[in-house]
């Protein structure tokens, strides 16, 4: 869990962290290396989920090899729906359209500029953009990085 205690807000709370696939953990359907160093700790850290319409059919090797659950949905609202449904806080990482549902209801929405791009629907969603995934999960592993970027 995270907990982000910054002046003139309300403490942010994290127990998820919910991230796209394509795009933002991945390229081609398969895995960036980058985030292999730190995903063990976000492991145990948060409750990890990825969402994923398993566009290069590659979501039960995902599921493999980051040890964590992926569910493939088949519509952006899909995502948010997910995301809704779980209680204690959501961080939710992505890049696409489809992820700009997901950030409305997630309690931290990371939009990640990857080698895919980065859509202009989650940037307008996103509380914080990051230049890759190596960026984002390494605000999730600080409270220092979070408060800096979030304070009012």
């Amino acid at each position: 869990m995270l907990r982000v205690d910054m002046p003139g807000r309300e403490p942010l709370a994290i127990r998820h962290a919910v991230f796209d696939l394509n795009g933002t953990l991945a390229l081609d359907g398969e895995l960036l290396p980058e985030i292999f160093p730190r995903f063990e700790a976000i492991r145990s850290r948060f409750h990890c989920l990825v969402l994923t319409q398993d566009t290069f059919g590659t979501a039960a090797q995902v599921s493999a090899a980051l040890q964590c659950d992926v569910r493939t949905v088949t519509r952006a609202e899909e995502k948010a729906a997910v995301v809704r449904g779980l209680s204690g806080g959501v961080a939710a990482i992505g890049n696409g359209v489809n992820d700009a549902p997901m950030f409305r209801a997630a309690d931290l929405a990371i939009a990640v500029l990857g080698p895919e791009g980065l859509a202009r629907d989650a940037l307008l969603e996103a509380d914080l953009l990051v230049p890759g995934i190596d960026a984002a999960l390494g605000l999730l592993l600080s409270e220092r990085r979070l408060r800096a970027g979030l304070r009012a």
